[in-house]
């Protein structure tokens, strides 16, 4: 089953990278970006949806629709502030804040556990210690003096980090209602009519080599969330969230190759925490 979180792991690493190169053009705003993101991600998804559309009568239900609600405002609120942080900061730079993203979801799914039970957000020391090493290994991998300038578009990336976890947790409340691209499918046409309305894009002002970069960015995406949202059913939040930290291996590596960005020791030393990890959650 390893070869799923591989696969959900270059699409994370994949769409990271080509996420960053676009944000960094100067024509390019975080509102007219997330529009755009979220048009290419519909798109990209419509494919999966004709084989793979499930909806549970339940998902009607209030209290079910009021859960979607909070994590549809909840994704805005993260993506608003991951894009403004990248627009406006060097990336080496916000490593350290967007890295806290799997210890929140860890942290969060154990205080979930206790309100919720342990049957949807498991509470094995096997599992949770080893993701919270692998966690901090990545951390301390990218943590620099210079780098620990908490200015607003450091805050902005750890807030991102913080409401990203909130809702990928507060998701597992409702995934069974839903197949998992359907699941991601409704959230992001949600996000892009929102989006449309409040943002009034002029997306015709996008060149056309962008858009197809956009629309690759669209199609990872839908490929990462469905392997996040499909293991998150299978095989719990923490579990997932640690065979998923394989991306910054694929980072680092992508990094090097295509941003020319210089591969350090301490990257070498993370990844290896991180393989030795799951090896070992994988034998127990």
């Amino acid at each position: 089953m390893l070869y799923l979180p591989i696969i959900g792991a270059l699409a994370l690493a994949g769409g990271t990278i080509l996420q960053r190169i676009i944000l960094k053009k100067r024509e390019m705003g975080i509102k007219l970006y997330q529009t755009a993101e979220f048009l290419a991600i519909i798109i990209a998804s419509l494919p999966f949806i004709y084989f793979l559309w499930k909806v549970n009568p339940a998902a009607l239900e209030t209290k079910n629709v009021i859960i979607f609600a909070l994590i549809i405002v909840f994704s805005i609120i993260a993506n608003l502030l991951v894009y403004y942080s990248i627009k406006w900061e060097k990336v080496t730079h916000l490593e350290p804040a967007k890295l806290t993203e799997p210890l929140f979801v860890v942290i969060l799914a154990i205080i979930f556990s206790f309100i919720f039970g342990t049957q949807l957000y498991e509470r094995n020391l096997n599992v949770i210690i080893p993701t919270l090493i692998a966690g901090l290994a990545l951390i301390f991998s990218h943590i620099k003096k210079h780098h620990l300038d908490f200015n607003k578009y450091f805050i902005a990336a750890i807030l991102g980090s913080f409401f990203f976890a909130l809702e990928l947790v507060l998701s597992k409340l409702i995934l069974n209602l839903y197949s998992p691209i359907s699941f991601y499918f409704i959230r992001s046409a949600s996000i892009l009519l929102i989006s449309l309305i409040a943002f009034r894009p002029k997306l015709n002002k996008i060149e056309n080599k962008t858009k197809l970069k956009i629309l690759l960015v669209g199609f990872l995406w839908v490929v990462y969330r469905i392997v996040l949202y499909y293991g998150y059913i299978n095989f719990g939040v923490v579990y997932t969230t640690l065979t998923l930290m394989l991306s910054p291996i694929f980072i680092y590596f992508f990094a090097h190759k295509f941003l020319k960005e210089k591969l350090e020791w301490r990257n070498i030393i993370a990844a290896a925490v991180i393989v030795a990890c799951i090896i070992y959650v994988l034998a127990v």
